[in-house]
Parts: structure tokens; sequence; C-alpha cells
């Protein structure tokens, strides 16, 4: 059974409505249960819950101690081109934009990867727009090889593949996927993909499905906050993330939560979330998934940030850039979005060390990188 059959056999509308006894207190109750029921982790997100962010800090912090240790691993995105044939109406990168269009040479990735390499960072996310022509897969398996001298983790956010070409990047050396469903929300979803291949609401959402039947280590998933009601995206992915765990109990399974940034268009967002609804998010992911990492972005601020360090986060972005050629050139000054902390790897490093934590520059490598 897919996740989209998950979906379709289950109320979940029904658990979204339901109401929350007053006495005996089911929040408190559930904060001393050892496992979490899907009824357990919809409580976290109610708007009661948010009168109880200390008590669930300190056991979502307890968890993340346990499971994780007091370490952030680092790690940056890099463009490898910006064209688009999809028509997202939140995006900067939307095929209905005139902005200025490009796309790496394997040298010129050479160059940024070597740029990017000398801050220390092992791990990298390499990003595409969503054009099959201009990104094929044998240009990114190409950007691959140059990428993996320099890096030992290169995971991807590109377009959904199928399973045969997921399994040929994991052979050419990709260990990890990013895929947001941007909203679990189909009508919505509709509403915002009006044109292009992304209009499949079905084969995005089973894209991590297919990486991990392809053998991938790592899966990362969220939703764009921003699009739709953020506690029913944010209970949907919850769920999303546990069915992934059960299925595949081998992948490391980590969640995002991404919040709308300006970008190019002036898209705003219909259901802003607060830093407190963020913070809430966070708890309830930690409490629900004590073994799932827990990724921020440069989209927030430092503020934010630094303060969400202690509240379950296991991997932030640091020193990024949005553009393609943005570490070593200047090919393109519109970025997907803006970038909210825009302190260096350096900076952010000496932040998680005066924090109390250990920031990671590498936690993993191939046994063929390593024999070579």
């Amino acid at each position: 059974m897919s996740f989209n059959d998950y979906l379709n056999q289950n109320d979940i509308q029904a658990v979204l409505n339901r109401e929350l006894p007053s006495e005996p207190d089911p929040i408190l109750m559930i904060l001393e249960k050892q496992e979490l029921t899907t009824a357990d982790f919809q409580t976290f997100l109610t708007p009661r819950a948010a009168n109880y962010l200390e008590q669930m800090a300190r056991r979502a912090g307890d968890l993340t101690l346990r499971h994780f240790g007091r370490t952030i691993l680092l790690y940056a995105p890099l463009y490898l081109s910006n064209y688009c044939v999809n028509h997202c109406i939140y995006c900067g990168f939307s095929a209905n934009h005139t902005i200025a269009r490009n796309r790496l040479t394997p040298d010129e990735v050479d160059q940024e990867a070597e740029s990017l390499a000398k801050t220390g960072l092992k791990h990298i996310l390499i990003l595409t727009g969503e054009s099959r022509h201009h990104s094929p897969v044998s240009y990114i398996k190409e950007c691959v090889q140059v990428l993996k001298s320099y890096f030992a983790s290169i995971s991807i956010e590109i377009y959904p593949l199928n399973t045969e070409e997921y399994h040929e990047l994991i052979t050419a050396g990709v260990d990890g996927i990013t895929i947001y469903q941007e909203v679990y929300d189909e009508a919505v979803y509709r509403e915002l993909h009006p044109r292009g291949p992304k209009r499949d609401f079905r084969f995005r959402l089973e894209a991590p499905e297919r990486a991990g039947s392809a053998g991938i280590r790592t899966i990362n998933i969220g939703a764009l906050l921003g699009l739709a009601d953020w506690r029913r995206e944010a209970f949907i992915t919850g769920l999303h993330a546990r069915y992934l765990q059960n299925r595949f109990p081998e992948i490391e399974i980590s969640l995002s939560v991404p919040r709308i940034r300006p970008q190019y268009g002036g898209y705003q967002p219909r259901f802003p979330v607060a830093d407190s609804d963020l913070v809430q998010i966070i708890l309830a992911f930690r409490l629900f998934m004590p073994r799932a990492g827990i990724t921020i972005s440069t989209r927030e601020s430092q503020y934010v940030r630094d303060n969400l360090i202690r509240l379950g986060i296991t991997k932030m972005s640091a020193g990024s850039s949005t553009r393609v050629g943005g570490y070593a050139f200047n090919k393109n000054e519109t970025g997907q979005f803006e970038i909210s902390d825009a302190r260096s790897i350096a900076e952010i490093r000496q932040v998680i060390t005066a924090s109390g934590y250990k920031p990671i520059f590498k936690d993993w490598h191939s046994l063929e990188a390593h024999l070579s």
C-alpha cells in the first residue's frame, strides 16, 4: 500500500476535527507516553497544545539528546540549473517568470565544488529547476561524478524520478533525496500547480517510495509552510514520515520545516506561520518521530535558527546560496528565494559551539570512496 493509498483509506479530517476532553488533561498524559499514536501527534498540533510548549520542549530535548547527542550536521545547497517547465505560483524559478536561466557546465561545477569544499563542508544538496530537457539524468550523473571528488555525501532535490532513474543516480554516487510535496491538500496543490508535470500530485507524493525501493540512504520530506493550513499540513507530513520509516526501517528519514520566503513574483503566503507555530511543529515532529532528523534551512532568520538548536534540530544549512553559480560565480542575480540567515559557515559553527553543541561536517562516507 502506497502512502497515497493510506491517505485515501483513512479519514484524516475526522482526526483533525475531533474534540479533546477537558479532563484528564490529554497533553500531560501523552507527554508521559513512550510511543505516540497518530491521534497523540495530532493533539500536539492543536491550539490547546500551544499552551504547553515549555513542557513539550523539555521532553523533545531529552529525546533528541538520547538519539542524536549534542550534534548539528551542517550542509549547503548547490544549484546546478534554474531552468523549469512548471508554473508553480509560489516559486521564483517558475516557468512563467522572465528571469535569466543558466546551467553550470561540468567545469563550472568543479569550480563551485572547489569553492564550497574550502569551507570544510562534506555534505551537499544539489538542486535543479524541474526541467528534464535542460537537466536530464545524464547531466546530473555527470555533475555527481565531479562532486564526489569533493564531498562525502551528495543529496538531490530535483524533479521526481522513476525507480530505475533513482537507482542510476545512487549507483553514480547519490545517497540522499530531498523532495517536498509542497502541499498535501490535493485541491490546493492543483490550484498552485496549474501547468507542468509537477501537476501530477500522486507521482510526486510517491517519489520518496520509489527512491527508497531503489536503495537510497536518506530521505528528507516536508511541506512548504504557508500554502495551506499548517496544522493539517504538518500532521500529514508527520504521517508520511512515519509511513516511510515503517516501510524502510533501514533508511534515515528526516523532515524539513520550510516557510515561504520572499521570491521573484512576490507570492504571499495565504496561511502565515508564526515563529511560535514553527516551534510547535518542530516539537510535535520530535515527540512523534524520536529517531527522525529535523532540518532547518537559511530560509529562517539567525534569531530563529539560534533558538531552535536546543529544540530538536539535527541538521542546518550554512553559508547558503540559492543562485546558480552562487559560490564561485555570479551567473544569476535571481535566486529561488531570499536567504534570511546570511552568516558564514564559520559564524554558524561558532554559534553552535557556544550553544554547547558540536557542529558536524561529515557523519558518513561510502565504502567505495573509503576504499579508493
